[in-house]
């Protein structure tokens, strides 16, 4: 059994599976909300709908033993925790969408190529030779590894990726523009949420 169920940004179905994920923690949410609300109204969760009489026993024998400050079925730092959930994935789909809809866009450089690899969510550097000790420090330092079974330097692919090469002046393209020039412009989170 894994028990790693991060869901990557180069998976396909990567926004699929994550807003499913989202809405999981939003019908957690109200769930969770709902229980403590009966329980407030009623002092038991005794006569919840769909709610057995043992998992309703289980929850009031819970709150029974609960500290004097939190007496409720879902404990505040649940919800808490869960709203927390609900924020970052939101954030991370909003993310992945801005970075599939800005269509990356690879150039030429002096002794190699860079590629938006938009299938594996990587920007690729393929050199035509090793780079040198200073050249691979400077990669390293940038975020970016060494793949071999792609036989390139990588990171994921966003606009973190496109900064970070244009620090390099060994991967600056070799028509004078700059890395960023290169690139679409991205478009705003105002604008993704339109």
């Amino acid at each position: 059994m894994s028990y790693n169920n991060t869901i990557s940004a180069s998976d396909p179905q990567a926004i699929e599976k994550l807003t499913a994920k989202l809405e999981s923690c939003k019908r957690t949410h109200v769930y969770m909300k709902d229980v403590n609300a009966y329980y407030h109204a009623h002092g038991t969760c005794k006569g919840y709908p769909n709610m057995t009489d043992n998992e309703a026993a289980r929850f009031d024998a819970a709150v029974e033993r609960a500290h004097s400050w939190d007496k409720q079925p879902f404990h505040s730092y649940t919800l808490t925790n869960n709203n927390a959930t609900i924020n970052r994935l939101e954030k991370r789909i909003a993310e992945i969408t801005r970075n599939q809809d800005v269509g990356f866009s690879g150039w030429e450089f002096f002794c190699g190529r860079a590629e938006a690899n938009t299938e594996m969510n990587r920007l690729q550097l393929f050199f035509d030779e090793k780079p040198n000790d200073i050249e691979r420090n400077q990669l390293k330092s940038n975020g970016f590894k060494w793949a071999p079974s792609q036989g390139a330097w990588q990171r994921q692919l966003n606009d973190n990726a496109i900064y970070a090469a244009g620090r390099l002046d060994f991967v600056k393209p070799t028509d004078g523009r700059t890395v960023r020039e290169h690139q679409p412009k991205s478009p705003t989170r105002v604008e993704v949420a339109r």
